[in-house]
């Protein structure tokens, strides 16, 4: 499978205005649409998804701990269940909306901090897991492409999960295969080194850690984000790589 195009999107509410989602839409696969949670609401995910289906992009829920004030990027303890339901109805109203205009929600990518605590912990991880394994419908899990990703998906199977692994183009990656901290400097890439490390990922299959080390990554999915001109400028770059 060629490797897709994702962003998160759908993460304006009310008058803030988060990204630029009608310059990115054209140039991605895959729409992970924040839902209401750590960003979004009932009409920013109508709309988002109203752009996806005008390109053809494929949709997925993007759900977070419920954190508005925080953009879902602070780590919130929660218990298993808590975890599961709070993915449920993230999960659900998106779905919902998309049934209403003839889409099909295919997979879920957790976001922000959700997303990091379930790479780290294991606990965490299984709800997220379970979360999805419960779901009334199979729909796929998003994971990030780590050097456990065999273990992951042996984790998945177990529970009947096909997942999809990620990597990004626009975050540095530290040694130990991890995004690197947003609060180190470097953490996020500018658009030349986007389009580097999306070259060496397309061409080698490998990343360059900010140790200089080279990090082997099957991934079927990268990330960027249009938060910017200048990211979105990138996303078009990106695009062409990827069509060549």
């Amino acid at each position: 499978m060629p490797l897709l195009l994702n962003c998160d999107l759908g993460e304006s509410f009310g008058v803030w205005t988060m990204g630029m989602d009608e310059a990115v839409m054209p140039h991605i696969d895959q729409a992970n649409i924040a839902c209401g949670f750590h960003a979004g609401d009932h009409l920013v995910m109508q709309r988002t998804l109203g752009l996806a289906s005008q390109y053809g992009v494929m949709v997925g829920a993007h759900p977070g701990y419920p954190d508005l004030a925080g953009f879902g990027r602070r780590s919130i303890s929660h218990p298993h269940e808590d975890i599961v339901a709070l993915m449920h109805y993230q999960m659900s109203a998106l779905d919902g909306m998309a049934k209403t205009l003839g889409l099909d929600m295919q997979y879920v990518k957790p976001h922000g901090a959700l997303y990091n605590d379930m790479m780290s912990d294991a606990a965490v991880r299984r709800a997220v897991m379970d979360a999805v394994a419960t779901y009334y419908r199979p729909v796929k899990l998003m994971l990030l492409a780590t050097a456990q990703s065999e273990e992951h998906r042996t984790e998945a199977q177990k529970l009947g999960i096909e997942l999809w692994f990620e990597a990004f183009a626009d975050r540095c990656y530290d040694d130990d295969g991890t995004l690197l901290s947003r609060a180190k400097s470097g953490a996020v890439h500018n658009r030349t080194k986007m389009l580097e490390q999306a070259t060496e990922l397309k061409n080698k299959g490998t990343i360059t850690t900010i140790g200089g080390h080279q990090l082997k990554l099957n991934a079927d999915t990268l990330c960027v984000h249009g938060d910017n001109s200048e990211g979105v400028e990138a996303i078009k770059d990106i695009r062409q790589l990827l069509n060549k």
